[in-house]
């Protein structure tokens, strides 16, 4: 198994920026895929941004602004937002899974989530 924790999220103006970690322990974090989810409330989850060994895969409404990186020898997995708008407000969870992919369905194991509020 991976277990997953997220770390990074706080409360920030629009148009600044934050670096959220996800930090992986268990199984090879080499084997799998990572991808960032977010769910504001009332809403449904939905993909923000994935990466396996050969692509990046992003959102439209973070494109531009949001970049995905992994470093498999410390065992984590980074999202660097920056001109964040009050839209991007929600609670950011990192995934792992065999295949990359923008749909939840597509990960087997889930970080806990960490919170993101951006301020007009």
């Amino acid at each position: 198994q991976v277990q997953l924790v997220e770390s990074g999220g706080g409360l920030v103006q629009a148009g600044g920026s934050l670096r959220l970690s996800c930090a992986a322990s268990g199984r090879t974090f080499t084997r799998y895929a990572v991808g960032w989810f977010r769910q504001a409330p009332g809403k449904e989850r939905e993909f923000v941004a994935a990466l396996d060994w050969l692509r990046t895969l992003y959102a439209d409404s973070v494109k531009g602004r949001f970049t995905i990186s992994r470093d498999n020898a410390k065992n984590t997995a980074d999202l660097q937002m920056n001109s964040l708008k009050t839209e991007d407000t929600a609670v950011y969870f990192c995934a792992a899974g065999t295949v990359v992919g923008s749909r939840p369905a597509a990960y087997d194991y889930w970080g806990q989530g960490t919170q993101v509020s951006v301020s007009s």
